[in-house]
């Protein structure tokens, strides 16, 4: 694996040549270097403008426009053209066209049709990424390889049946294992046979949540071996050059926490819809920073103003790609790039924003926005790149939990995962604090306060692994619907929480399952009580230890444990048995910081709207202050004399910030 800092802040983004005549190649370039662009992606969709046929190859334009962005000392960021197969491919073998879940074979069209089981897909996919290699890989410009594109979809083929089954074998061993493991007694559907093993398909075999949960687990890596194939052909050619493959943030398909581990470094597509909250943004940049252990990654597609395939596809307001561009880089971005550079000419995302409209004009809000902030990055140069982030606060997420949960055969069918994770990081952030989004393998011992929200399933040795967190001084905190099953999805036996019991001095009897317009109130203790609503899911909680926080308010369970806290060794455990509001979250998470000795910095106190993250390395530190609100914001600081790292001008005591308002302090 290679390293990935940069010289400078990636920026640019996608450019897509073949959609246009050469003629406008010389003055793209050229609007490409007034705008601060050092970086462009190509060719990401030239799989069919390359190979034309199985011995066909179109070199020419391609050799061209590296020749001339090489020239412009513009960097490229070289993509190995596989991320959909052109028609002559599909035609001539049919195998390649996935399977979808309704079992129905599909046509040719689109993207990700591919099945990642197909022998002649690998084969072909390859061979692209090695001529590419061979021809490109050495060239000066090149700063780092970009597998295919955004891969993703499922396939439940014959191969992949098959493919399966040989899966199932190596990580079981045996039938019998399989059997036990899914607890296919159930109903009585024992398999006496491997061959009886089929892809769960909607109208097969759906009824063993561990099957799904594997199926999940089985596609994740199935498709991560194309991308493997790829990148060891690149290794072998071009072994200094790093590798990435852009990622969407919390995307149910693919185990990222799996797909990181096979990256140089991490990049992922950021577009939020038009009511996407901050945090929701900011946690995806978290959960991405953490897949690398902190390390910086790239935010490698943004749109300069508007999507065109969500549903309601706003524009960006004034000043809003500045500051959503900086909050990546305040989450720890080392590039802010852009889909597309110039606008699609026809095809699906024909309407979709980019740097260069239909007009052709410069004399565009949109242009001239990219060009400011193309401006202040190149002033920045090198000041934040490598740098990272500290926080004494961690959210554990896990692939493999969120498709038990959801995969889940109740409690309450409006239970899902990613959300009650993203309400803790909203909550944190209402306290000034950006926590860390990592994996339940990740070393925990640098962080205060861990939570694992919904943690449904614990794995082999991680109730160990929290007792002994928790034991040596850190605070541990998780929620309903936790410890319920093993790694297999099998009930994992004599209570709930299970091997977290000890550790929380609880025990859960049962859980009442609250429809969508019933709310329990809860009562959190303490000399400034305060009354809060909840909702979805209640435990009915037993003390082993543990004392009580929070009660409920409403039905039998009145006046019961809601909210509990266990001194355990030199640390807390703390329990969470239903789901709060923001302002009861909120309240509850101060609480927990508190008995920690976790503070916010920078800020005298949390300011609606506004959000603070600090990156560091070695001694120098960078505070970023971001104000999401449409209205001016002053913030009252600790600590100073500062300096804007964006403007040069001095700062200390209070700070005015105007809407979609960033800056970037560092100590005088």
């Amino acid at each position: 694996m290679q390293q990935s800092e940069f010289p400078f802040i990636l920026y640019g983004g996608d450019y897509n040549p073949e959609q246009w005549p050469e003629e406008l190649w010389d003055e793209d370039v050229a609007l490409m270097l007034r705008t601060g662009v050092n970086t462009v992606t190509l060719p990401v969709f030239g799989w069919g403008n390359i190979q034309t046929g199985e011995d066909l190859w179109e070199w020419g334009w391609l050799d061209r426009i590296f020749d001339k962005l090489e020239a412009a000392g513009i960097s490229i960021c070289l993509a190995t053209g596989t991320a959909a197969t052109p028609p002559w491919v599909d035609a001539k073998y049919a195998e390649i066209l996935r399977v979808d879940p309704d079992g129905r074979r599909r046509s040719h069209g689109t993207r990700h049709t591919f099945c990642p089981n197909s022998p002649q897909f690998r084969r072909l996919s390859v061979n692209l990424a090695e001529q590419m290699a061979k021809r490109y890989g050495h060239r000066e410009s090149v700063l780092l390889w970009h597998i295919s594109n955004e891969y993703g979809n499922h396939c439940y083929c014959d191969l992949c049946s098959a493919a399966f089954r040989k899966w199932l074998e190596q990580r079981y061993g045996s039938l019998e294992r399989v059997n036990h493991a899914w607890n296919t007694y159930f109903w009585g559907q024992t398999y006496t046979d491997w061959s009886q093993i089929e892809a769960p398909v909607e109208k097969g075999q759906r009824n063993f949540m561990g099957m799904l949960v594997d199926y999940d687990r089985f596609q994740s890596a199935s498709i991560l071996a194309c991308c493997k194939a790829e990148a060891e052909v690149l290794r072998k050619i071009t072994p200094d050059l790093p590798i990435t493959t852009n990622m969407m943030g919390a995307f149910k398909p693919l185990d990222y926490h799996d797909w990181a581990k096979e990256l140089d470094v991490v990049s992922w597509d950021s577009y939020p819809s038009r009511d996407a909250k901050p945090s929701e943004t900011a946690f995806k940049h978290s959960l991405m920073r953490g897949l690398k252990e902190g390390k910086p990654w790239i935010l490698i597609e943004q749109t300069p103003s508007q999507t065109n395939w969500q549903a309601y596809n706003s524009l960006k307001r004034p000043g809003e790609l500045r500051l959503l561009s900086l909050q990546a880089i305040a989450h720890g971005a080392d590039g802010a790039m852009y889909f597309q550079w110039r606008k699609s000419p026809g095809g699906q995302e024909m309407l979709h924003g980019a740097v260069m409209d239909h007009s052709g004009s410069t004399e565009t809000r949109v242009f001239r926005e990219v060009e400011a902030l193309g401006k202040e990055l190149k002033a920045l140069g090198t000041t934040t790149v490598g740098s990272r982030l500290e926080t004494p606060v961690a959210i554990l997420f896990d692939w493999d939990n969120w498709w038990a949960v959801e995969h889940s055969s109740g409690p309450n069918a409006r239970l899902q995962y990613p959300p009650n994770c993203v309400a803790f990081f909203e909550a944190f952030g209402r306290l000034g604090i950006t926590a860390d989004v990592v994996s339940p393998e990740a070393e925990l011992s640098g962080y205060k306060v861990v939570v694992a929200p919904v943690l449904k399933m614990l794995k082999p040795g991680w109730g160990e692994k929290f007792t002994k967190y928790t034991e040596e001084g850190g605070t541990f905190m998780t929620t309903f619907f936790s410890g319920i099953v093993n790694e297999t999805d099998r009930a994992i036996l004599g209570g709930y929480p299970g091997p977290l019991k000890e550790l929380l001095g609880i025990w859960v009897e049962e859980t009442d399952s609250l429809g969508p317009n019933e709310q329990n109130r809860i009562s959190i203790l303490g000399k400034d009580a305060h009354e809060y609503s909840s909702e979805l899911l209640c435990d009915r909680i037993h003390l082993r230890g543990a004392e009580v926080v929070g009660t409920y308010g409403c039905d039998f369970y009145s006046g019961e444990p809601a909210i509990t806290k266990h001194r355990f060794g030199a640390g807390e455990g703390w329990y969470l048995g239903t789901q709060l509001g923001q302002d009861g979250l909120t309240a509850l998470l101060s609480l927990v910081c508190q008995s920690a000795g976790v503070r916010a910095p920078l800020l005298s106190a949390p300011v609606e709207g506004v959000e603070v993250t600090e990156r560091k390395r070695g001694e120098k530190s960078f505070a970023f202050v971001l104000n999401h609100s449409r209205a001016a914001v002053r913030v009252d600081l600790t600590g100073g004399p500062y300096s804007d790292l964006l403007t040069g001008s001095p700062v200390s005591g209070t700070l005015d910030l105007p809407p979609y308002g960033v800056v970037i302090l560092a100590q005088s």
